[in-house]
């Protein structure tokens, strides 16, 4: 069987020492590297082109890890990258697996963990950790939320009319009802009623839930022929 090789990414000596060790024990595992930063990792991987990447994700900077895990996915895409990391947020371990990594641990992972780990991945068969999985659940979910909300906002902007649209683009901006009247030259009673036609459409209390829901949704972008 040819050798697994090894690159270790972490700028702790203590733990660089640890994972030298797990990777000698093994028969099938070669270390290739032993980088302290994401910069070192990253060239490493360059000119070692590892099996697998074990990769500290706070290094030289914050997210250094991460960073260095985008880039070793362009430069050796074969590479397998499997964070060894302190952080059990989910929102950074998920930013992780958005730069294409397989698998990730927390530091104080027994051996035997680490080991399945670089198998798993070597194998293409790393899991699915219940964090991650969680993750994708909501994001889907998040995503679907989004489409739902666009689709009934694009109902609601269908049903105004051509004034209450320019209203509505008007108040996006940033403009009080007095500078909306002064802007169309109508009394300020007609904007009033138009606004409150706009909430009763959009089924807000507020004008404020209204620009907050068409900018975030960016409905103004999607409408090119309003002026």
């Amino acid at each position: 069987m040819e050798k697994i090789r090894i690159v270790i990414a972490d700028d702790m000596e203590a733990h660089r020492r640890r994972l030298e060790r797990i990777i000698h024990s093994d028969k099938n595992l070669e270390l290739a590297g032993s980088a302290k930063s994401g910069y070192e990792a990253i060239a490493f991987a360059a000119i070692k082109k590892p099996s697998i990447v074990l990769m500290d994700i706070e290094m030289e900077s914050q997210l250094a890890g991460i960073k260095a895990a985008a880039e070793i996915n362009k430069i050796s895409p074969t590479t397998k990258i499997i964070m060894l990391t302190i952080h059990q947020d989910d929102n950074i371990v998920f930013a992780a697996f958005q730069t294409g990594i397989v698998d990730y641990l927390i530091k104080s992972a027994p051996k035997e963990e680490i080991l399945e780990a670089i198998y798993s991945a070597t194998n293409n068969q790393s899991p699915i950790r219940p964090i991650i999985a969680e993750k994708i659940r909501q994001e889907f979910a998040r995503i679907k939320s989004s489409e739902d909300n666009l689709t009934q906002s694009f109902k609601v902007i269908s049903s105004l009319t051509q004034s209450e649209l320019e209203v509505l683009k008007l108040l996006c901006n940033g403009l009080k009802r007095k500078e909306i009247a002064d802007i169309r030259t109508v009394e300020i009673e007609t904007i009033k009623k138009q606004i409150n036609s706009l909430l009763k459409k959009f089924d807000k209390s507020s004008t404020k839930e209204i620009v907050k829901k068409v900018n975030e949704l960016k409905l103004f972008d999607m409408i090119k022929d309003i002026s």
